[in-house]
């Protein structure tokens, strides 16, 4: 991050490998985002799941 333009943010899918891939005082500093990340993703893999199983419960028989 120390090369990085001024208003980059870090960004990573979680669960990153400590010390190998990045520091924990870049996953748990200001400019990053993973937090944020991981919940939106969640909400994103919620509403695939649900629409992947609609048809099993909602479709007329």
């Amino acid at each position: 991050m120390k090369l990085a333009k001024p208003y980059a943010l870090f960004m990573h899918c979680l669960s990153p490998h400590r010390s190998e891939e990045v520091v924990d005082s870049v996953t748990n500093g200001p400019l990053s985002v993973v937090f944020d990340e991981a919940e939106n993703r969640l909400h994103a893999q919620k509403a695939i799941f649900s629409w992947c199983l609609q048809d099993a419960f909602f479709s007329p028989q």
